[in-house]
This record gives C-alpha cells, sequence and structure tokens, in this order.
C-alpha cells in the first residue's frame, strides 16, 4: 500500500475542524461511508462481533478474526481505518503481534483499552480495568513496534470512568499520552461537563465516542467540536440502522409474501445502484481488457 494513512489522518487530525468517522460493522457499510463523502471509517468491534457472530461484544471475537475483517476493510476503500483493536488480544506480549498485524493490515489507527479480558462493551456495566502500569506497557510495546507513526497511530482507551470515577480515568489518559498513545480515548463520560474537563486535559487528540442510547450524552459533531473534541465516532449507528431495517423487510415480506411495496417505497437500493456500488463496472473493465471471457456484454 503507498498510501500512509496514518501520517494523512495525523495530518488531519490537525485541523480544527472535527473529524467525523462512522462505524462500519462490515465491508459493505464501508464502502458506503467511503461513497457518501466521509473521510475515515471506524471499524467497530462491537458491530463486527455482531455481523460476524451473531454474540454481544464480550471478548468473543479472535485476534485472526478481526485481523481478516480489518484486511478486507482497508482493501476496500481507499479512506483511513480506525480499527478497534480491544485489548490487544492478551499482553504487551500479545499486543506485539497484534501491533505487527494491524500494521501490515493497512490500518491507519490501532485501539487498545485497559479493560480486563474477556472485554465488553464500553457502554455496558461490569466492566473491569487492569492496572495503569500494564496498560502503559502495553502503549509502549505498540509504539516500538509498528514501523512508523507514518504508517499507524496508537489510539489509547481507558474504560475507568464508570468504576473508578473521572479522576483515575484522567489520570490514566495522562498515563498513557506519556507512554506514547497519539490519540486518547476516554469512554462512557457521562456529562457534557466531564466531556470538556477531558478534551482540555491532554495535548493529543482525543475522541468521543457516541453510541444511542448508552452512558454518554448523544451530541453532534458541532457541539463535540466545541467541547474541544478532535475525532468521533458514531460507533453502532449503522449497525442499529440495518437490524432495524432489516426487520422491516423481513416482517413486510413475511406478512405480505412479497417486496414489491417496500421497493416502490424507495426503502431498497436498485440492482444497478447496488452493482455499481460493489465495483461491478470495474470488474467488466478488467474481464474486457484481459478476455477472460468470451462474449462478453458490457450491458449486462
Amino acid at each position: 500500500m503507498d498510501e500512509k494513512f496514518g501520517k494523512l489522518l495525523k495530518e488531519r487530525l490537525q485541523k480544527e475542524e472535527i473529524l467525523l468517522a462512522p462505524g462500519a460493522h462490515d465491508v459493505l457499510t464501508a464502502k458506503i461511508i467511503e461513497q457518501t463523502g466521509h473521510e475515515a471509517v471506524y471499524l467497530t468491534g462491537y458491530g463486527n462481533v455482531a455481523s460476524m457472530l451473531g454474540y454481544p461484544d464480550a471478548g468473543l471475537a479472535t485476534f485472526s478474526e478481526m485481523v481478516e475483517r480489518c484486511r478486507n476493510m482497508v482493501n476496500a476503500v481507499n479512506i483511513p481505518v480506525i480499527a478497534d483493536a480491544d485489548t490487544g488480544y492478551g499482553n504487551a506480549i500479545n499486543v506485539v503481534r497484534t501491533t505487527r498485524e494491524y500494521e501490515k493490515a493497512g490500518i491507519a489507527v490501532m485501539q487498545l483499552e485497559d479493560q480486563v479480558a474477556p472485554k465488553k462493551c464500553g457502554h455496558m456495566l461490569g466492566r473491569e480495568v487492569i492496572s495503569m502500569e500494564e496498560m502503559t506497557g502495553k502503549i509502549k510495546a505498540a509504539c516500538d513496534t509498528r514501523h512508523s507513526q507514518d504508517n499507524m497511530l496508537i489510539m489509547a482507551r481507558t474504560d475507568a470512568r464508570t468504576n473508578h470515577g473521572l479522576e483515575e480515568a484522567l489520570a490514566r489518559g495522562k498515563a498513557y499520552e506519556e507512554a506514547g498513545a497519539d490519540i486518547l480515548f476516554i469512554e462512557s463520560l457521562e456529562s457534557e461537563e466531564e466531556m470538556r474537563k477531558a478534551t482540555h486535559s491532554f495535548n493529543v487528540p482525543v475522541l468521543a465516542n457516541m453510541l444511542e442510547h448508552g452512558r454518554s450524552p448523544l451530541l453532534s459533531t458541532k457541539q463535540l467540536q466545541e467541547i474541544g473534541y478532535d475525532l468521533v465516532i458514531f460507533c453502532v449507528a449503522s449497525t442499529y440502522a440495518t437490524a432495524k431495517a432489516m426487520f422491516d423487510l423481513m416482517e413486510e415480506l413475511k406478512t405480505k409474501g412479497t417486496t414489491k411495496d417496500f421497493l416502490e417505497a424507495g426503502r431498497m437500493i436498485p440492482f444497478e445502484k447496488f452493482n455499481k456500488l460493489i465495483g461491478l463496472p470495474e470488474i467488466r473493465r478488467i474481464e474486457s481488457e484481459y478476455k477472460t471471457g468470451r462474449n462478453i456484454d458490457q450491458n449486462v
């Protein structure tokens, strides 16, 4: 890969305007995010576990499964991919391998969190955190392992706020910054006042996580920028919207025995538009250029 997405993202985060990176639970969603003009995409662990396994975000996805999802998403889009790496899939030794593989996959930002394994979604109760010292070791291992910031940035997340309070979360954030983290993610802040305090406590970019019906206030990108955030993810909005649309479709199909009304109401993407979205015209171009078949009809 020629693009240095880590470098591009670091430069983008220096701008005054907040960077919005919608969450994607699969590659198709990532392609839609890119084609609607977004500058980056967030590979959500929560959404990918749901999409890939049909399970909740409870540490059930394996390292190899998530690396494959990373690789597929990077190959499908030409915008930076920010990827959830959970706890690094083990201790600092495991983090070394995770860092190597995420960097080789082309990830622009790798996110590591300080939860005890098996981890949980950052807005669920019952989360536990490892010691600050162990987490700083993981961050240092990641920073020392990657080839350079041009390839991949390291984002450190703390889940300490819910059980240990804001001051502990901020203290961890400062320690993680000093350990080399390029971006900080203070999870599950519970008010705008706490958010403002977090954004003014560090010298590196800070990320906001907007999860519908989560523990944090659901704010707009404009509001988050005013508070001082540099980057925002709407981590599972696409997952929830997809699930709702699928329920609506399947209930209507069960009731009416046809998708005709759904289609005519504009609630389904047309065949031709979908084929364009997933790159069929490029496949047809390659077929024509390299003569992979006889009598290829470019209109089919």
